[in-house]
Formats: structure tokens, sequence, C-alpha cells
């Protein structure tokens, strides 16, 4: 793992909020229902941005209707899709199992690149990065990993709600290269998060309205905790990029796994088996096969627009 000393602090707090976020969501899925967190979470966030438009005098409200339109689409396929379908499965499998399977996100969005994107092509070292990485994710899956003592046996409903996210995340990657490779990062990551809190909650109100008879201090604790790591995670996430450039950014994929899986195990008692150490040393052997002589500079435009769907 390259890495200059002078990114590793940078690197590891966004690392720590990150898969810090994702055990205080698996926590929360005990007080919430998966939508209404996921509605309020977004909601919150996007008033952050908006605070963010009305108070800082440096930076001017988006005008640009081809931004809104495609950074809108972005927020549905890219922010609403993917955190939702993540929390969803937070429901049936660990922190840890899920911060696993996410590792995934840039060997699908490699694989979507090359078939929609001219000018990003597989090489050879890219294709054996892809190949080992699922090979991991493959070790869990054959064994039926969870994670939590409460499963014996794995259900479905886990691993095809965490793959339908890292899909639609890699989806939203792919179309913000494409379509948002040179707009401005904020602006894109407010729009997206407008009309992705917007579409969540249009989505709650029809299916389960907003029951929080179940909720707690502890669970409103937990949903600012999240909103927040997310909302200043992202933030600093960009402003690496803009420094160190995109190889250094996506070294975090190292970091969420460990955060996850150790907090997962101290906090909610979730299980660490042997396997899942396995599948997370074959997972991060792929991952730096992509990562390979700067391999991940060519993805600039997808880790330009960070995301982290738990």
């Amino acid at each position: 793992m390259n890495l200059r000393r002078s990114a590793v602090p940078y690197v590891l707090f966004i690392g720590l909020l990150f898969g810090s976020s994702l055990v205080v969501s698996r926590f929360s899925v005990g007080q919430f229902d998966p939508r209404v967190y996921t509605s309020l979470r977004l909601a919150i966030a996007a008033a952050l941005h908006l605070a963010a438009y009305l108070f800082i005098g440096s930076r001017a409200w988006p005008r640009s209707f081809y931004l809104w339109k495609h950074a809108a689409v972005l927020g549905i396929i890219g922010t609403a899709i993917p955190m939702t379908s993540v929390i969803l499965g937070l429901q049936y499998q660990s922190s840890g199992v899920t911060s696993l399977l996410l590792t995934l996100n840039p060997a699908v969005t490699i694989i979507l690149a090359e078939i929609f994107l001219q000018d990003e092509n597989l090489t050879r070292m890219k294709v054996v990065g892809v190949l080992v990485a699922f090979a991991g994710a493959g070790l869990l899956l054959m064994r039926g990993e969870t994670g939590l003592a409460s499963f014996a046996q794995a259900d479905w409903r886990g691993y095809a709600w965490t793959g339908v996210g890292i899909f639609s995340s890699a989806v939203g990657g792919v179309y913000a290269k494409r379509f948002l490779g040179k707009a401005d990062g904020f602006d894109v990551a407010s729009v997206r998060m407008f009309s992705a809190a917007i579409a969540v909650n249009l989505v709650t109100v029809v299916t389960v309205g907003y029951d929080l008879s179940r909720v707690v201090n502890s669970g409103y604790a937990a949903l600012a905790y999240a909103t927040f790591s997310t909302f200043f995670g992202f933030i600093v996430s960009f402003r690496i990029i803009q420094r160190f450039g995109a190889t250094v950014s996506s070294q975090t994929s190292y970091i969420i796994p460990i955060v996850a899986t150790t907090c997962g195990a101290l906090f909610l008692g979730e299980r660490v088996t042997w396997l899942m150490v396995a599948g997370m040393a074959v997972i991060f052997l792929g991952l730096g096969l992509l990562n390979w002589k700067g391999g991940a500079e060519r993805l600039r435009g997808f880790y330009g627009i960070r995301r982290y769907p738990g």
C-alpha cells in the first residue's frame, strides 16, 4: 500500500468515520425501520448541505440545469438506492461482513467502466485484481458467513441487498464519470443529497410512515453520529483527492473493514471467524492489484465524488 506519510492521518480518519458509521447503522436497525432511518439520515445531511450554502459566503447556489439534472439522477442511483439497500442488508448480517462485501465496489466499477466508458480500459493486472477480489467474497458466500450469532445460517436477503447496493453505487460512479466528471464536487454532492433525501422520504411515507415508538435516546444519538460522520467524511475525503490524488483516497478501502469488523465485535458482539479474516486478506490482495502502479489514478472521476453507502 503506497501511501504518503502526510496523508496517513487523513486516510485513517476517513476509515474510522465510515467504518464506525456502518457499525452505528447496524445498531440503529434494532430501533428504526431501515427506510425511516435512511430517510432521516438523508434529510439531516441535506439540511447540512443547505446550511453550507446559506452561511458560507464563498459558496454560491448551483444554477446549472445540466448539473441539477444529472446530479439528481446520481442521487437516486448512487446514494438513495445504495444507502437504503445496505441498511436493509444489515438486518441479516454483521457490519463486518457487510463492509467486506462493500470493498468490491471498485472491482464492479472497473467492469462497468470497461463496458460503458471509452477511456477506461481493462489491463491484465486489473482483470487479475477483479478476479482475486471476487474470490475473497466467494469465500464468505460459500460458507454463508453472517457475523451474527442470531443467524446460524446466512439469510440470502442480506447478501442480496448488499449486492444491490454495490451494483447501484458502481453504476452511480460510472454515471458521475460520464456526465459530471468536471463539475464542482460539493455542488454535485449537495444536489445528489437533496434528490436522494426527497426520493427515500417519499418511499417511506408511502410504505411504512414514520413510526419512532421503538426509538430511545441511544437510537437518536446513533442517527446523529452516522449522519454527521458521513457528511464530514465526504468533505474530508474530497480534500484528500484534491491534495493527494485518487490512489491515496482509495486506500480507505483497507481501513473501513478493519474498523467495522473490530468495532462490531467489541460493541455489538458480532462474530469474527477465521474465514472472514481469510476473505478479508484475499479481497485486500485484489484491491492491491487494482491499485498497482497508479491504476486507481485512472479512476479519478469515480473517486472524485466519493461515496460510501453505509
